[in-house]
């Protein structure tokens, strides 16, 4: 099988803990895409916190795409065109922090390019560092929420979250749920994921699914590995996802990326 398109996770799969992408994944990043290959990244991510490593991997310089927010938002690399977005609206968002009050959980979403907060949390502050992008700690979380928005998160302890998911998910209706870090658990439009995005992405390029390879490690990303043509996990893979792949390859602390592309792609 000839591989057209190769879709990577980033946090905890392309980069490595140090949130660094690895001398060997840029190098064999680098001869996929000069054999013809298009390399995508797909992530949780907000867009803006995507764009440095993207750069750093050329992808500009190949008219490529990026996958953020869950999919949510799909643009080009190159020039910021946003090809497809879907948002939710600021009372679904109110409804979620409503839903953060009852079950006593912090909450995020994205307004301005900023992180919208009313509280103050470890994993809060981890985001905005992770991410690059400011946060703003505001007195009330609804008025902050003026307009609508991609993505909210729920953050929590990671004991405290896996028992209140469930419940969340159970309540939470016509919207995408999963996780990303075991203290995320992430909300986007129903019908929004990775795949998704991905079949758009392919379709707009006329790529089939059997001539795509996914990468990742986490819930947030099953949607895709069970997707394209060729599913990957690293081998940090969430323990209880490692069925679910048709290959795993080495962690992403040891170049599981240019694993990949050496034996499926060059």
């Amino acid at each position: 099988m000839k591989y057209k398109m190769l879709v990577l996770d980033m946090d905890d799969t392309l980069l490595n803990d140090n949130h660094e992408i690895s001398e060997k994944n840029k190098h064999f990043i680098s001869q996929a895409q000069a054999a013809g290959v298009w390399v995508v990244l797909a992530s949780g991510r907000p867009t803006p916190a995507m764009q440095s490593y993207a750069r750093e991997l050329n992808l500009h310089q190949y008219g490529s795409y990026m996958l953020s927010y869950n999919g949510a938002v799909i643009s080009e690399v190159n020039t910021g065109k946003v090809l497809f977005e879907q948002s939710m609206p600021k009372e679904d968002i109110h409804t979620l922090y409503d839903l953060s009050v009852e079950h006593k959980l912090h909450i995020i979403t994205y307004i301005d390019g900023q992180i919208i907060a009313e509280t103050d949390f470890k994993y809060i502050d981890f985001e905005s560092q992770l991410t690059g992008m400011p946060l703003k700690k505001v007195p009330s979380f609804k008025e902050a929420v003026y307009t609508s928005s991609v993505k909210c998160i729920f953050l929590e302890e990671p004991e405290r979250l896996q028992v209140v998911a469930p419940l969340l998910q159970s309540q939470i209706k016509g919207k995408n749920v999963t996780t990303s870090k075991p203290f995320f658990l992430e909300v986007t439009e129903f019908g929004i994921d990775k795949a998704a995005s991905l079949e758009r992405l392919a379709k707009h390029l006329g790529i089939n699914q059997s001539e795509i390879i996914a990468v990742g490690n986490a819930n947030n990303d099953l949607s895709m590995i069970e997707y394209a043509g060729l599913g990957v996990w690293v081998d940090n893979v969430t323990p209880e996802l490692r069925e679910y792949a048709d290959v795993i390859v080495a962690s992403n602390n040891n170049d599981g990326v240019a694993e990949v592309i050496e034996r499926f792609i060059l």
